[in-house]
């Protein structure tokens, strides 16, 4: 309902009027105007002090920083989460090994529940160590040892109370959210927690994305999962499917348990980006008794899972579960006292970034995520106040940025006016379309003549226009896997991919339409038909739909039909395609990747045949094969950056643009708006647990939201007039009835008495 408001002196004046119309021996007029003041005042009760406030008076009194999201999260669970919906929930409630310093750039690794970042042995094949100056390929094992802080303690969770890990299926079905569970409790983190998450890596009721690639490198991993999927097999059969399939009695050598406070992990070979893999939450501890908790009978029918109520030690918990509408994290009570950074990058402290310094975090007690479905909602609340940050549509762009002379980003006035700020930096990411490598027609099975079909279509859809059109130059055109700020990124005229651009002038452009249905006619499809049968080329795409980007697929469509190709577009909600994706039951798709860590291994790793989505459950979502690209990986992987280094990944792009597994699309600028009161805000692509160093002024919210949002009074105004006005036309109706009864009456009276028989 439309809150017109009104002051609480005009609240209050009516209130008098309502009763001062109640009185004995009122006219029955009043019986209309109380009906009508009764409606104003109860109106007016509805509203509050901020009359078009989307949350309650207590919340906004709170000290809580308010987002939005769009996607739903479908997994909470660390060892299966791998997507950037679920990562702005997981980085906050859990804490793996590691993290990213907040403020320094480039990017820093430091410790975020180990006391130290660790430095790796060396040892050969016979288990001799070897020097920290040893070549790679002499290098059979790495041996990491990693001590955790002591006193760091879970969030309270029912699965620390025993009893409630020892409950029958009727008592578990009349429980509908955790809060119906007897208990909650908590307990100190230590070693054995990281190496039971390591283990679960290999749990085949988990599915982890990573297990394939980490079982390449974890000694004994890849043993351990088969060794799980028999005893697994075993347990389904005595004691029904799904029943908790305990890992603490499993020996995995590549994780081991030191002491309460050390654990040990061992690689093969040498792979300096495992520190990166283990600041991410795939390696963020889970407590065994969680594990037992949710592998209950019954408890998965009940939607009691980690991927709907996690476990973590990090600074916020989630304590509200709405996927639909929101989703609300609260401040961990046991957090472990972290502190905000002391020191940053040159400017920080001018920037106001290290105000806070040496401060214990976090600073807020809530984070409240609110889905939001369309962007026009979602800035205008935006303007009110009533969101802390928010990104910018293109339908938004003209409003809030301008560009100067030079071609920089500024804030409009309307923006700098409402002491909005704007961040921006060029995202460690790329948007991609896929070719999926299965398919008939546009995989490998198609052979040349797929591949010729794959590069006309890369070079019809301008992604320039795209850019211009619905990201307002928000990006520059991928040349291939590595964006940007990445080492393996080549500048200037090496930077091309040669078969979809040319190098005219110093600069890329992008081959012609002509060009690109040669190659359809040396595919086999002249006219976008098939030459041998006759038949329209039709073509499908997968792609997840939020419900606002249709002019953009029709824009796919039309650049498909520069070729004469025929574009369907399959349009599903995001589980759904990603069902579809990881079952291989698509042609092409689009999706983006978000760089886990500052090294090309990230990106190149998506290209790796045995991380296959439909094979193997990894990374590889296009499921593309080659062998030279494999061969290669398994050296890149494991070095350090050097010219050879450089020299390898050359080649491995080359490798990829030839076979266009993918076309390679955007990588994208991240512009976003922060208002003022929202404190330490400092863009950061490798670090996603950055709410906990992030402060807000509450007071500063709370009047400017007043200013922002004046109450409109004229509907107030007309509606009493409206109601006074019926009134006076009430009385008025009532008067000249009471006149003309009384008429009537005195008539009666007067006249003489009839009777008798005629």
């Amino acid at each position: 309902m439309l809150c017109i408001g009104a002051a609480h002196d005009t609240k209050a004046e009516l209130l008098v009027t309502l009763a001062a119309m109640r009185k004995p021996g009122t006219r029955r007029v009043g019986r209309w105007a109380r009906w009508a003041a009764l409606a104003c005042v109860s109106l007016i009760a509805a509203c509050g002090d901020v009359w078009n406030n989307p949350y309650s008076l207590s919340e906004s009194s709170e000290n809580a920083l308010y987002t939005e999201f769009t996607e739903r999260p479908k997994h909470l669970d660390p060892a299966q989460s791998y997507t950037e919906s679920e990562a702005e929930f997981n980085y906050q409630i859990y804490e793996a090994p590691f993290q990213y310093h907040y403020l320094k750039r480039p990017y820093e690794l430091i410790p975020a529940t180990a006391t130290a970042m660790p430095k790796p042995r060396y040892l050969d094949d016979k288990g001799r160590e070897l020097p920290a100056s040893a070549e790679g390929k002499d290098i059979a094992f790495s041996v990491y040892d990693i001590v955790i802080q002591p006193g760091i303690r879970y969030q309270p969770h029912p699965a620390f109370v025993e009893a409630n890990r020892r409950l029958g299926a009727p008592e578990i079905a009349g429980k509908y959210v955790l809060g119906d569970f007897t208990g909650s409790g908590t307990r100190e983190l230590d070693a054995a927690d990281y190496v039971y998450e390591i283990k679960r890596l290999a749990n085949p009721r988990v599915n982890s994305p990573i297990f394939g690639h980490m079982s390449d490198y974890i000694v004994g991993l890849k043993e351990l999962g088969e060794r799980l999927q028999r005893e697994a097999k075993k347990l389904d059969a005595a004691k029904g499917k799904g029943a908790w399939l305990d890992l603490r009695p499993y020996e995995l050598e590549g994780a081991k348990v030191i002491d309460k406070t050390t654990f040990r992990v061992t690689i093969k070979g040498k792979y300096p980006q495992l520190l990166y893999w283990m600041a991410m939450p795939f390696f963020a501890p889970i407590p065994w008794e969680a594990d037992e908790f949710y592998s209950q009978p019954g408890m998965v029918d009940k939607n009691f899972t980690l991927d709907w109520y996690p476990v973590g030690t990090g600074a916020y918990m989630l304590t509200e579960n709405n996927p639909n509408l929101r989703m609300v994290l609260s401040k961990n009570p046991y957090f472990h006292g972290e502190k905000y950074p002391t020191e940053g990058e040159a400017g920080d402290k001018a920037a106001g970034l290290l105000e806070d310094a040496g401060k214990p975090i976090p600073f807020m007690d809530r984070i409240v995520f609110v889905r939001e479905k369309e962007a026009i909602p979602y800035w205008n609340k935006f303007l009110q106040g009533y969101y802390d940050k928010s990104g910018i549509s293109s339908d938004n762009f003209d409003q809030a940025v301008k560009f100067g002379g030079g071609g920089e980003a500024t804030l409009s006035p309307e923006m700098e006016e409402r002491g909005i700020s704007l961040r921006t930096s060029l995202a460690t990411s790329t948007l991609y379309t896929a070719f999926n490598w299965l398919d008939p027609v546009v995989g490998k099975p198609g052979g040349e003549r797929a591949r010729k079909l794959r590069q006309a279509i890369s070079i019809a859809v301008d992604y320039e226009e795209l850019i211009s059109i619905f990201m307002n130059g928000r990006g520059i055109p991928s040349q291939g896997p590595i964006p940007p700020g990445i080492f393996g990124f080549r500048e200037g005229k090496e930077s091309i991919n040669p078969l979809v651009y040319d190098w005219v002038d110093g600069a890329p452009k992008r081959k012609s339409i002509a060009e690109a249905k040669r190659l359809m006619a040396e595919a086999g499809y002249p006219d976008g038909h098939d030459a041998k049968t006759g038949a329209p080329l039709v073509l499908n795409l997968d792609t997840p739909s939020s419900g606002n980007n249709k002019a953009q697929l029709d824009w796919y469509r039309k650049q498909f039909a520069k070729i004469d190709v025929q574009l369907e577009i399959r349009a599903t909600d995001f589980n759904r395609f990603q069902d579809k994706v990881r079952k291989g039951n698509t042609q092409m798709f689009s999706l983006g990747w978000n760089a886990d860590y500052p090294d090309p291994e990230n990106f190149l790793f998506l290209f790796y045949s045995p991380n296959a989505t439909v094979k193997n459950d990894g990374e590889n979502k296009s499921n593309y094969e080659n062998a030279e690209y494999d061969r290669l990986f398994a050296q890149v992987g494991n070095m350090e950056n050097s010219p050879k280094r450089q020299e390898m990944i050359d080649r491995m792009v080359t490798i990829l643009r030839h076979d266009v597994p993918w076309m390679w699309g955007v990588h994208p600028k991240s512009y976003a708006l922060v208002h003022d009161w929202v404190k330490n805000s400092k863009p950061n692509e490798m670090a996603r647990n950055n709410l906990k160093y992030q402060r807000i002024d509450g007071n500063q919210r709370a009047r400017k939201r007043l200013s922002w949002n004046p109450p409109v009074v004229w509907p107030l105004v007309l509606l009493l007039i409206a109601v006074a006005g019926l009134a006076w036309l009430g009385v008025r109706a009532w008067r000249r009835a009471e006149s003309a009864a009384a008429i009537s009456d005195a008539a009666a009276a007067q006249a003489p008495a009839t009777g008798g028989q005629a």
